[in-house]
C-alpha cells in the first residue's frame, strides 16, 4: 500500500470515528455554488440546452432516475456530503425541494456552463456567479425565517462552502471564442477569472462565509472533448490546454494565500483537482479503471448534455470502468476516487 493510500485510510477512519462519537454532520450546512461539476438540478428549470435530467444521466444514481447531475451516478460534492455525515445531499437551489427544513443543511446554487466570467453563462443561458451569490443572499432571508436569526448565522458561519469554476470559461468560451482569444492570450484571461474569484470570496466573506473550498481547473487538455475538438488529430492530450490550466491553478493558489492573509478568521483551501485526476488519466488500471481516453456515453469523444442521451450509440454498460461518464464530465467512480481525496485536503475546514 503507498503512503497517500495508507494516509487516505487514516483520514476516512478519522472522520467516521468522529462521526460515530458525535452521531450528526461535521459541519451545520454545505452550500455549493459553481457549474456543471457541482450542479445538481438547477439548469432542469432554466431555458437551456445544457441540462442532464434524462437519461441516460442518473442511470446509477438512486432510484435510477436523472435528476440534473452530469454524471451516471454521485458527483464528487454528493460524496462530500457523505462524508461530513449528511444523510442527504443540499438541495438545488431552483427545485422544489428547496424549501422549508431541507434548507437547514444547505443548497446548491450551481449552474452547468456558468463560471468566473459571467458571459459565459449568459452565453449559455445558465446561472451566472454573480446571480448565485444574489440567490445566496435570498436563502439567508429564508434560513432566517426558518431557524430564527441566531440559528441562522450559526449555521451559515460553521458551514463549508464550496466552489467549482473555471473550466466552461475555458472549455466552453475562451478556446471557442475569437471575441476573447484574439483579444486576450490565455493568460490574460485567467487574470481576469482569478480576479472574479477574489471578489466572490471577499463577497461571501462579507456575508459571513468562513470556510471555503475551491477546486482548481482539471487537465482541460485531457477531458475527451478536449483532445476530439483541440487535438488535431492526436489522441494524446492537448499540452497547450494543460499547460493554461496549471498557469490558472497557480495563480489561484497564490490569491487565496493572499485572501486568508487579508480577511481575519477566514479558512481557504484550494482543492487540487488537477493532479488527482491527471493520475487517473495516466495509469486507469492502478486504479481500477479500464478506460480514460474515451468517455462511457456514445462514442465518448464529445457527448454531453442532450448530445449524451438514450438513444447514444455504443454507451457502456459498466461505467465503473470509465474515467469519465461524458465527454467533460468523470464517472460515479471517479467522483468517489476525487472526493477520498478532497477529505484529505480539506481537513482544515472542519477542524
Amino acid at each position: 500500500m503507498s503512503y497517500s493510500k495508507a494516509l487516505l485510510g487514516f483520514f476516512v477512519t478519522l472522520v467516521f470515528l468522529i462521526l460515530a462519537v458525535h452521531g450528526q454532520p461535521l459541519v451545520p450546512a454545505l452550500i455549493i455554488f459553481g457549474d456543471s461539476i457541482a450542479d445538481v438540478g438547477n439548469n432542469n428549470n432554466l431555458y437551456t440546452i445544457v441540462k442532464a435530467n434524462f437519461p441516460p444521466y442518473g442511470r446509477d444514481f438512486i432510484k435510477h432516475k436523472p435528476t440534473g447531475r452530469f454524471c451516471n451516478g454521485k458527483l464528487a460534492l454528493d460524496f462530500t456530503a457523505e462524508n461530513l455525515g449528511f444523510t442527504s445531499y443540499p438541495p438545488a437551489y431552483l427545485s422544489k425541494a428547496a424549501r422549508g427544513n431541507n434548507l437547514l443543511i444547505g443548497a446548491n446554487f450551481a449552474s452547468a456552463s456558468s463560471g468566473y466570467y459571467d458571459k459565459t453563462a449568459n452565453l449559455y443561458h445558465a446561472i451566472s456567479l454573480t446571480q448565485q451569490v444574489e440567490y445566496y443572499k435570498e436563502y439567508q432571508s429564508k434560513l432566517v425565517r426558518i431557524a430564527g436569526k441566531s440559528n441562522a448565522t450559526s449555521i451559515l458561519s460553521g458551514a463549508v462552502y464550496v466552489l467549482s469554476a473555471g473550466s466552461s470559461d475555458f472549455i466552453q468560451n475562451y478556446y471557442i471564442n475569437p471575441f476573447l482569444y484574439k483579444v486576450y492570450t490565455a493568460d490574460q484571461f485567467s487574470d481576469i477569472l482569478v480576479q472574479s474569484f477574489s471578489s466572490f470570496v471577499k463577497n461571501l466573506y462579507g456575508l459571513g462565509a468562513r470556510r471555503i473550498g475551491v477546486t482548481s481547473l482539471p487537465p482541460l487538455g485531457c477531458l475527451p472533448a478536449s483532445i476530439t475538438l483541440f487535438g488535431e488529430g492526436s489522441n494524446a492530450c492537448v499540452k497547450r490546454l494543460n499547460r493554461d490550466a496549471v498557469s490558472f491553478n497557480n495563480k489561484l493558489n497564490v490569491t487565496s494565500q493572499s485572501l486568508v492573509k487579508s480577511l481575519s478568521g477566514l479558512k481557504l483551501v484550494v482543492f487540487d483537482i488537477y493532479n488527482p485526476l491527471s493520475d487517473l488519466i495516466k495509469k486507469p488500471s492502478d486504479s481500477g479503471f479500464f478506460e480514460a481516453r474515451k468517455a462511457c456515453c456514445g462514442t465518448g469523444t464529445i457527448e454531453t448534455s442532450i448530445l449524451c442521451n438514450v438513444k447514444s450509440p455504443g454507451t457502456c454498460a459498466n461505467a465503473t470502468e470509465y474515467v469519465f461518464w461524458d465527454s467533460f464530465h468523470p464517472s460515479e467512480a471517479t467522483n468517489m476516487v476525487l472526493a477520498n481525496d478532497l477529505l484529505i485536503q480539506g481537513i482544515s475546514l472542519i477542524s
